[in-house]
């Protein structure tokens, strides 16, 4: 797999963000961020930790 297509939205309970990837198989990454720049950076992070990549 080469991309992923996060589904981003406002988070209504604590203000910001939250972006969400549902993987094929099951499972996927949900992450939030205060900002679009926190956001981008969290997804950054989640989609290394989950994948193993660096």
């Amino acid at each position: 797999m080469n991309e992923i297509t996060f589904s981003i939205a406002p988070c209504h309970e604590t203000g910001g963000y939250v972006a969400r990837w549902d993987a094929p198989g099951g499972g996927g990454i949900t992450t939030r961020g205060d900002t679009f720049v926190e956001l981008e950076a969290m997804m950054t992070d989640a989609v290394e930790g989950y994948f193993g990549t660096e």
